[in-house]
């Protein structure tokens, strides 16, 4: 699919070009990312908004980018509303998001999707009305919540045509107990790797941590970030500009600090 970027915004209003076949826009609100990889064959989506009102115009506008293809495929890169009440926009699209981390305290209880979705949606759904999200927008969009067809324990490799090939990482547990990373390999001399990292780095405030997040293995997950990566990559965070691995780094060692780990 051939894509023409319709230049960077902060508003939600464009979207700033990553690469040839990448891009992403900065979502109105909470300054939240969305993401879109094409290839000739199919499109991935990471992330899908706030409402699902959010993701029908995430939807329409990336049919518009891929002269009227689909979205195919949309990764979650973890279970927190402003990243994943839009996904029922997505119908159709294969939906993937990182497999539970297993005896991991305190994520024992949320372990996988299916409690994350069910006894965990009015959790989700309070969080949102606290954050300043409509709470009819809200209350849609918990009853029309989409569990993840494909977990991802480890790495998963998604061919989407031209030879662009897309790794979705299991990097967690950090920020949540469900972090799942999306690494798009350059192609081409010069081109540089892109990886999409959730919360797990935020660039417009410091990183968040509430009861769901695991401080212990948060270092490790930035780690297993910036090997997937390496150095010479762009890091994608889940809210804020685009950074490099000197940033994710720097962050790394200071939520070590900040949560008193190694």
């Amino acid at each position: 699919m051939n894509v023409t970027w319709e230049g960077s915004g902060g508003d939600g209003s464009g979207w700033e070009e990553l690469s040839p076949y990448a891009g992403r826009c900065r979502l109105p609100g909470w300054d939240c990312t969305a993401g879109l990889v094409a290839g000739e064959n199919a499109a991935l989506m990471i992330d899908a908004g706030s409402s699902v009102r959010e993701g029908a115009w995430l939807r329409t506008r990336a049919r518009r980018l891929l002269g009227g293809g689909r979205v195919t495929h949309l990764a979650l890169t973890h279970p927190h509303f402003d990243h994943v009440f839009g996904a029922a926009a997505f119908a159709g699209a294969e939906v993937f998001a990182a497999a539970g981390a297993v005896g991991v305290p305190p994520v024992e209880r949320s372990r996988d999707w299916g409690r994350v979705l069910g006894e965990g949606r009015e959790e989700l759904l309070a969080d949102a009305v606290r954050n300043g999200a409509d709470p009819d927008e809200a209350a849609e969009a918990a009853d029309l919540l989409v569990r993840p067809r494909h977990l991802v324990s480890g790495e998963w490799t998604l061919d989407l045509g031209g030879g662009l090939r897309v790794l979705l990482a299991n990097v967690g547990p950090g920020h949540t107990g469900h972090d799942l990373a999306v690494l798009v390999a350059g192609t081409g001399p010069g081109s540089r790797e892109i990886v999409f990292c959730g919360d797990l780095v935020e660039e417009s405030g410091e990183p968040q941590a509430g009861p769901d997040a695991v401080p212990s293995h948060w270092p490790a997950a930035l780690d297993r970030l910036l090997a997937l990566g390496g150095e010479d990559a762009l890091y994608v965070p889940g809210h804020g500009a685009v950074v490099d691995a000197a940033f994710v780094r720097a962050q790394r060692e200071e939520l070590a600090r900040r949560f008193d780990v190694s």
